[in-house]
């Protein structure tokens, strides 16, 4: 990373103070448009010749703050923020996928991105093609003539594994496709995905990014080296747009062309706007998230290795632990830390995963993550009930399984809530 360091951006990436108030923090500009300086200007704007605000919907000023602190901080060329991460999932394969297409993603995902690829994204006649993270040959296996793209997730939710980004990114390039990395589990503190192949980093802002469990917003972040038109299977960056004139947006905006897209493309037709405040408090967040998600990780670990020689818990899966399968991927990929997520089997199964997480009592029993709160749920009967249980088992949410998310408060009482908790199964 060249220029100032990941602390320093995380604080003054793309803030100035207020020109007019000299105020420090970033404004809210909690409006819905913007006045124009002439009819010449309105024109420039649509036509998208200069950039400027128009509607909050398209682009607040403290939305572009957020957007330009995210894509510093991931080393990408630009960004976009929108309402969630399941939004920002949604603009991401608009761009990119026709009906009848297909893309390839990882089996080890958030159930709520399985259940999203899995059905939702049926509605548009957009196909997914699942693969293993563990065997990487699966991705490139499911490689057809339809495919579009391939989707993981930096850190696998919830089973905390550390998957193989460069292998599958040389697969990925060695096809003509884009690799999309969801890298919410580990931040752009723990992982950079783009300095290991990924074309396109997506987050849920609400998780660790805030951090602080009170906003929702998601992000798309444009790598920038991906050669839209090289293969003329994008037609939206790589053919003249009808609504802008007969703009071709790779030609245009070259590096950033696919944030564009995004943007004026997506963004603009299907709304999912982030509001100016959630856009606000998001920013605040990333202010302490070298802090934070080295206290997370940090704290994960001794959680992990307590939880691992209990005597009611049957297996840990956790990235940090020197024996874990994904350890030296961790090594590799997320060396300052495997992040805060992890799932562990109690020997009682099902039944046992009921009652532990009922008799908790520091730990929320929720289904958010990345909060400065330490947080727990059963997958199998919240987050991934909608899922045979096949599927839950293929997502790392079997019956016996508890994911933690853990928090920044001293790890003494965190481990004495769990271990009160264990002792009443």
């Amino acid at each position: 990373m060249s220029g100032p360091n990941f602390e320093t951006l995380a604080i003054h990436a793309g803030a100035q103070p207020d020109p007019v108030t000299g105020a420090r923090a970033t404004p809210i500009y909690q409006t819905t448009s913007f006045v124009f300086d002439s009819v010449d200007h309105a024109a420039s704007l649509f036509g998208l010749q200069q950039f400027g605000n128009i509607y909050t919907r398209i682009m607040n000023p403290t939305q572009a703050v957020l957007e330009e602190r995210v894509a510093a901080l991931e080393g990408g060329t630009a960004a976009l923020a929108v309402a969630s991460g399941h939004a920002a999932q949604l603009i991401i394969f608009q761009a990119l996928m026709s009906p009848g297409e297909e893309f390839i993603a990882s089996r080890r995902l958030y159930g709520g991105s399985i259940n999203q690829f899995g059905h939702a994204f049926k509605s548009f006649d957009w196909r997914v093609k699942w693969a293993d993270p563990a065997d990487i040959s699966t991705f490139e296996a499911a490689i057809t003539d339809k495919t579009k793209a391939i989707f993981i997730e930096s850190i696998a939710n919830p089973g905390g594994v550390v998957v193989d980004i460069a292998g599958i990114a040389e697969i990925a390039h060695k096809h003509g496709l884009p690799l999309i990395v969801d890298n919410t589990m580990a931040t752009p503190y723990l992982c950079r995905p783009i300095e290991h192949g990924a074309d396109i980093v997506v987050h849920s802002l609400t998780k660790f990014m805030g951090g602080h469990g009170n906003s929702m917003g998601g992000a798309i972040v444009d790598g920038g080296k991906f050669d839209w038109s090289k293969s003329g299977r994008y037609p939206m960056l790589s053919e003249p747009r009808p609504e802008y004139n007969g703009i071709v947006l790779h030609e245009t905006f070259g590096n950033f062309a696919f944030a564009i897209a995004c943007r004026v493309l997506g963004l603009r037709d299907l709304g999912p706007a982030i509001s100016p405040f959630n856009a606000f408090m998001i920013l605040t967040g990333i202010e302490t998230l070298s802090l934070r998600m080295q206290r997370h990780s940090d704290n994960a670990k001794a959680v992990a290795e307590h939880l691992k020689g209990h005597d009611k818990v049957s297996w840990v899966s956790y990235a940090g632990l020197e024996d874990d399968p994904s350890h030296a991927n961790m090594l590799k990929y997320s060396p300052k830390g495997a992040g805060a997520v992890f799932t562990f089997g109690l020997k009682g199964g099902y039944e046992a995963g009921v009652t532990f997480v009922e008799a908790l009592e520091l730990f929320s029993h929720l289904a958010n993550i990345g909060d400065t709160r330490s947080l727990v749920i059963h997958p199998a009967s919240t987050t991934h009930k909608q899922l045979a249980d096949e599927q839950k088992i293929g997502a790392g949410a079997g019956p016996d399984v508890v994911r933690l998310s853990i928090g920044i408060e001293n790890v003494a009482d965190l481990i004495a809530d769990l271990d009160q908790a264990l002792a009443k199964i």
